[in-house]
């Protein structure tokens, strides 16, 4: 595509140098940028990439979209913002692909991860090749490739979407996070559907305050449009029990199906039965009712369930095929993930990472088992401190011995964040082993016939950030060999 043509669909810009070259491909790292590419100058938290465009011509770019005046020897689209204009220029050149998809966007705290896995197999098992974009992976049919974050940035996300019409994806699902949202990294994606799980405190170090972070979130339901054009209808699908559910509803002009676990909601659950492997109840549509006996443990799985089903079921899939796809699920990694290695207590590895999903999870052990709770917790580094103390509380509430420990530490010191979560504690039931591995390995030691070891915040994660290092650490496998050790 020429220069020219590409840059036609941004309103106003500014043009540096002469020439208007064939564009080979988009790019906005510059390590990665070969012969006839446009390279995009991007301000990051922590490179300004304004400082490495020489680099990039000298790599081959073919011309460079910035926010200033550039002395290069190609051409420079200067334009008020660069992350705008890589969002619709993106777009246009990969053909706006997200318009052949069907596409279904899923934000909230928590369970984004998991009822993008069930939406992705409710539509495979439909007949649909499916693309799915999220925390643990990319994946298209059946291929998987290593996600980077949760939400890749608008170029990339322009990439992928060419990619999935390319192999024949019918239906893309994806994890949509409240930075991507501020960031504007889903301008351009043309949803068909906009789930919203729920809302507790979480990235208060970005968003600073929990009415900025909702409002982040609600961009989504804007952003779905505002007409109604009946061959292709937008739905939002929203959780009416949230407290917040109001708020997501005034940000939509969309259609609004709600679903819940009271009987004003559009989709909800009666008869409930918990088990400590699964879930049973009855789910009740605005058309008929159906039995479902799901694999996935905790009330918080059956808004999962709900919320999924409820997006299938705008998107013309038969409950009955919703009912096979939602009970064949066994689990999704790092969720809920019981490690068995003979032992005779249970070990869960769940990423719960949030007050709101730390307290999910302990009320659903409770109906595991009438014995010992030993919980392994800590919080991430360079991350929202409130959160610390109100964690720690839960664990120690729920918990019968509770072991604080580090997570991700990143560029803290580990012990200055236990000290965080400690500081104001009135109970005695914690200790404080800094070492994961040693953590893991006591909190072992502990357990007894029918106890529950849970080990939270990491879950999928098999690794650990240390000061700028990345290193191999898996909580499954940690308590795995903790296990071993103890027999």
């Amino acid at each position: 595509m020429k220069l020219q043509t590409l840059l036609g669909v941004l309103p106003f810009y500014m043009i540096k140098g002469e020439g208007n070259p064939d564009i080979a491909n988009l790019k906005n790292h510059h390590k990665k940028v070969n012969n006839g590419d446009l390279f995009f100058c991007i301000k990051g938290s922590a490179v300004d990439s304004h400082t490495l465009a020489k680099e990039a011509v000298l790599s081959g770019a073919a011309a460079v979209v910035s926010e200033r005046e550039l002395e290069l020897d190609v051409p420079v689209i200067v334009v008020r913002d660069s992350r705008r204009a890589m969002a619709v220029l993106a777009d246009h050149f990969y053909n706006h692909p997200s318009k052949k998809l069907k596409l279904i966007g899923v934000t909230g705290t928590n369970g984004k991860t998991t009822t993008t896995h069930l939406l992705d197999k409710i539509f495979s098992l439909s007949g649909d090749k499916t693309g799915l974009i999220g925390t643990l992976y990319v994946k298209t049919g059946d291929e998987v490739i290593a996600s980077k974050n949760t939400t890749p940035d608008s170029l990339t996300l322009q990439q992928l979407f060419g990619e999935f019409v390319e192999s024949g994806v019918n239906t893309a699902v994806m994890e949509v996070s409240s930075h991507a949202l501020y960031q504007g990294r889903v301008h351009g994606c043309d949803f068909d559907v906009a789930v919203f799980t729920n809302i507790t405190q979480d990235h208060l170090d970005f968003h600073r305050t929990m009415e900025e972070y909702k409002s982040a979130k609600s961009l989504l339901f804007s952003q779905l449009g505002n007409s109604y054009d009946a061959k292709k209808p937008k739905y939002a699908i929203i959780n009416s029990d949230d407290p917040s559910a109001e708020f997501f509803m005034h940000a939509t002009a969309a259609h609004i199906i709600t679903y819940g676990l009271k009987p004003d909601a559009d989709f909800y659950a009666e008869k409930i039965e918990l088990r400590h492997n699964g879930s049973s109840f009855t789910m009740v549509t605005p058309t008929e009712k159906i039995d479902m006996d799901i694999q996935l443990a905790g009330r918080f799985n059956i808004y999962n369930a709900l919320a999924a089903a409820a997006s299938a079921s705008v998107s013309n899939i038969p409950l009955k095929d919703i009912k096979t796809a939602l009970e064949s699920i066994g689990g999704v990694s790092g969720r809920f993930e019981q490690v068995k290695a003979g032992q005779d207590f249970s070990v869960i590895v769940d990423y719960a990472h949030t007050p709101d999903s730390l307290e999910n999870v302990l009320k659903t052990i409770e109906t595991i088992t009438k014995e010992k709770v030993i919980v392994v917790v800590g919080c991430g580094g360079d991350r929202d401190k409130t959160k610390r103390p109100v964690m720690a509380e839960i664990a120690c509430v729920y918990g019968d011995q509770v072991i604080f420990t580090s997570d991700n530490p990143r560029n803290e010191n580990p012990e200055d964040i236990i000290q965080d979560m400690t500081a104001g504690l009135t109970y005695n039931n914690y200790r404080v082993v800094v070492d994961r591995q040693e953590a893991i390995n006591h909190a072992v030691s502990l357990a007894g016939k029918g106890d529950v070891v849970l080990i939270a915040g990491k879950g999928h994660e098999a690794y650990q950030i240390i000061g700028d290092k990345v290193t191999s650490f898996d909580d499954r496998e940690a308590a795995k060999a903790a296990i071993k050790r103890l027999n």
